[in-house]
């Protein structure tokens, strides 16, 4: 399972990276058989180091983080929407952060914009997950829905645990914000979702994949063109440093750390195996790229 290496540098040199008002919109492209991925940026996040640190043995984190310049206590993740084409549809994986998270984020329309779209010509919206930068951005300033002509996808197990209403007083007072906010987007959008499981197909070409552990219902999608694939991570796969260097550290960033650590190496070891090229949402340079084994470990190598 291997994208046309040729084909997605191509798709580079012709997009690059496009900048409106400071702000990269769009990262990479890579050029399935009848498929065009682009990455949009959606801005990016503003964090206090230990959101992810914490706990972490410090001398092998500070080696860690001084070989990939990240200051140890504040951390500006980059948020990478993926849009697919394939002539008949506009799929957005994930719907960004709107106005109401960051100040930093919720910069995606100013990235359709940049490519002739507004999101009046999103066909689509496949989540991977419910946090704030993945799924707010589904309503708009006023509070209405912003994609007027979009159907939802989101994982059943993921749909359950946001509109049950414990979640709010199960998931820890730093996150309730997220359970609220949630549950009223999703109600909002209620009537235009479906859900699926892992395994499923859920559109022509993309296929759901468990990766449970940051959220409970976390999913990845494999986008896949004759013997060509991209693999949506989402946040399964967090940053390009620690989850890399040292996959199965606990990340503070997954509600299950535990079981997200787990996660990440499946998940990486299968990516590096496979030789299939991947999106991250939380990666630099877009977020496109490709896992290659390094030592005991892995690293992240940007396409």
């Amino acid at each position: 399972m291997t994208l046309n290496r040729r084909d997605v540098l191509a798709g580079l040199g012709a997009l690059g990276t496009a900048w409106l008002g400071g702000v990269a919109t769009a990262g990479a492209v890579a050029e399935l058989a009848g498929i065009r991925i682009t990455t949009l940026s959606d801005g990016n996040l503003v964090l206090p180091g230990d959101f992810f640190f914490g706990d972490l043995p410090e001398d092998e984190l500070a080696a860690i983080l001084a070989r990939h310049d990240i200051p140890r206590d504040e951390v500006h993740p980059p948020c990478n929407l993926t849009l697919m084409q394939d002539g008949a549809r506009n799929v957005l994986f994930d719907a960004g952060s709107g106005s109401g998270f960051m100040p930093s984020a919720g910069k995606m329309t100013g990235a359709l914009d940049a490519l002739g779209l507004s999101p009046d010509d999103i066909t689509h919206i496949v989540f991977t997950h419910g946090h704030p930068d993945h799924l707010w951005g589904v309503l708009d300033d006023f509070d209405d829905p912003l994609f007027q002509n979009a159907d939802y996808l989101l994982g059943q197990t993921e749909w359950e645990y946001w509109r049950d209403p414990r979640t709010v007083d199960t998931i820890g007072e730093t996150r309730a914000s997220f359970a609220v906010g949630a549950a009223r987007r999703l109600d909002t959008i209620e009537e235009r979702c479906s859900f699926f499981k892992a395994g499923e197909e859920v559109l022509p070409g993309v296929m759901a994949h468990a990766t449970f552990g940051h959220t409970p219902g976390h999913m990845s999608f494999e986008i896949r063109s004759g013997n060509d694939a991209v693999m949506v991570v989402g946040d399964a796969i967090g940053n390009h440093h620690v989850a890399f260097e040292r996959p199965d550290w606990a990340s503070g960033s997954d509600q299950d750390a535990d079981l997200g650590a787990r996660t990440r190496q499946r998940l990486l070891d299968q990516l590096a195996r496979d030789r299939i090229a991947m999106v991250g949402f939380h990666l630099p340079g877009g977020g496109l790229g490709r896992v290659e084994r390094k030592d005991s470990a892995y690293r992240f190598v940007q396409e």
